[in-house]
């Protein structure tokens, strides 16, 4: 299996996921969408990032 790094969209789209969800965690706002859920959607999308070429 060859890796390759993410885009730039990937990286940016699982950064916005992941500080949602540090700011959920810390109490600066709340959506009941949020929660825990958008640590995983992060990794999943960098991980994504990684595993597909040419997206």
């Amino acid at each position: 299996m060859n890796l390759s790094a993410p885009t730039k969209l990937f990286f940016l789209i699982s950064l916005v996921f992941f500080v949602l969800g540090v700011l959920d965690q810390f109490g600066v706002f709340s959506a009941p969408f949020v929660a825990a859920w958008d640590y995983l959607i992060a990794w999943v999308v960098l991980a994504l990032g990684c595993l597909l070429k040419g997206i």
